[in-house]
């Protein structure tokens, strides 16, 4: 199941890194639409580390 979960966010960190370019790929990119977008991918980022790490010490458990 957490490989899955994990899948989704990489899916959902990718996602949101192309908006991030296509946003600031604009002659007047939204400052606060990629300050939007930045927090966005952070918290996908630290919500796989996460999963990542509890995976890995319930494997480590068994």
């Amino acid at each position: 199941m957490s490989d899955n979960y994990i899948e989704r966010l990489r899916r959902e960190h990718a996602r949101l890194e192309g908006e991030l370019e296509e946003e600031l790929s604009r002659t007047c990119p939204d400052q606060m639409q990629v300050k939007r977008l930045k927090k966005m991918k952070l918290a996908v980022k630290d919500l796989m580390a996460m999963v990542q790490e509890g995976t890995q010490q319930m494997s480590k458990a068994a």
